[in-house]
C-alpha cells in the first residue's frame, strides 16, 4: 500500500514518525503551515517557519524515503493579529517556491471580517501564482462556516476545482461535494473522523475527489491514520484499487495541480538503517502537474 498523507504537520512530530511512517507504506505527503500554538508576535516568526518548511523538514522526510512539500500562508487562527497580518505582503515570494504546491491552510476561525480579507486575499494570492488552496473549515459552527467559506470561493477568481476543503464530516460532507471542490477528510483518535465512518462516506459517496489525512499535529492524533483507513476500506470490501485512488492517485492529482509536485521515492539504506536518498525504486518517479 503506498500513501501520500495530504495534510500532516510535521514540525510537531518526531523523527520516529518518519520512520514508522514510512514501514506504514507513506511515501509523500504535504505539511500545511499552521498556528503554532504559541502566539506568533511578527512576521518574521513566520518567515522562520516558513524556511524551516522549504529546508529542514524535506531534509528530515527524505531521510526516511518521503517525499514532502509544503502550502504556505496566513492561517485563520491569526488573521485577525495585527502583528501576523504584515506576513501577507511576504507571502508572494515564497509562493513562487519550488516545493509550495497550494496556498494553506486558509480559512475561518471565527468567522471574523478579519478572517474575511484574508481568506479572499490568499484565494487571490493563489490565482495570482497558479496555485490551488487548501482551506480549514472553522471547529465550531462548521456547516455554516462551510457555507461562508463557498461563499468567498465563488467570489474569488479561483474555481472550485482548485480549491481542497479540509477538515469536513457527515454535516458538511453534501455542501461541500455540490460546490465543485475536493473533499479533505481528518482520521483522529478522539475527534473529527475515524476511520470507521470515513469508510463509511467512502461507501456512500466514492472515492472521487476525496483525500483522507491524518492532520497530525501537537495534540492527540496519529500519523498512521491513513495506513488505517486503507487497511479498514480492504477489510470492508474496497479493492486494492480503490484504495490507491483515495490515499495516493487523489493527492496526487489535486497537488498535481500546482505543476510543482515532485515524487522522487527512494528506499536506499543509509548508515542510520533508515530508507534514504538514493536510486529510485518501484517504478517511482518525478511527477509534475499532476501526471
Amino acid at each position: 500500500m503506498r500513501i501520500f498523507d495530504p495534510h500532516i504537520h510535521m514540525t510537531s512530530r518526531t523523527t520516529d514518525d518518519y520512520q514508522a511512517m514510512h514501514a506504514a507504506g507513506v511515501r509523500a505527503l504535504v505539511e500545511p503551515s499552521f498556528w503554532l500554538g504559541q502566539p506568533r508576535t511578527s512576521p518574521a516568526s513566520f518567515l522562520d517557519y516558513f524556511d524551516s518548511l522549504l529546508g529542514w523538514e524535506p531534509f528530515r522526510a527524505a531521510q526516511y524515503g518521503i517525499a514532502h512539500h509544503c502550502t504556505l500562508a496566513l492561517n485563520p487562527k491569526e488573521a485577525g493579529d495585527p502583528r501576523c497580518t504584515p506576513v501577507l505582503d511576504e507571502l508572494p515570494r515564497y509562493l513562487v517556491k519550488d516545493r509550495v504546491v497550494a496556498v494553506g491552510e486558509i480559512g475561518y476561525d471565527s468567522m471574523t471580517p478579519a478572517e474575511d480579507h484574508a481568506l479572499a486575499a490568499q484565494l487571490q494570492l493563489a490565482a495570482d501564482h497558479g496555485l490551488p488552496a487548501l482551506v480549514h473549515t472553522p471547529h465550531r459552527d462548521k456547516l455554516a462556516g462551510l457555507r461562508r467559506t463557498l461563499d468567498v470561493v465563488r467570489e474569488s477568481a479561483l474555481s472550485p476545482e482548485r480549491v481542497l476543503v479540509d477538515h469536513l464530516n457527515e454535516t458538511t460532507l453534501k455542501e461541500a461535494e455540490n460546490s465543485g471542490c475536493w473533499l479533505g477528510f481528518s482520521v483522529y483518535p478522539d475527534t473529527k473522523m475515524d476511520e470507521e465512518r470515513m469508510v463509511a462516506i467512502l461507501r456512500a459517496h466514492g472515492p472521487e475527489r476525496v483525500l483522507v489525512n491524518s492532520a497530525a499535529d501537537w495534540g492527540r492524533s496519529d500519523p498512521l491514520k491513513t495506513r488505517a483507513v486503507g487497511d479498514l476500506m480492504l477489510a470492508r470490501g474496497f479493492t486494492e484499487d480503490d484504495v490507491d485512488r483515495v490515499l495516493w492517485h487523489n493527492p496526487v492529482a489535486f497537488y498535481g495541480l500546482s505543476g510543482r509536485l515532485s515524487l522522487d521515492l527512494t528506499d536506499t539504506d543509509t548508515d542510520t538503517g533508515a530508507p534514504g536518498t538514493g536510486a529510485t525504486h518501484e517504478g517511482n518517479s518525478i511527477l509534475r502537474g499532476g501526471e
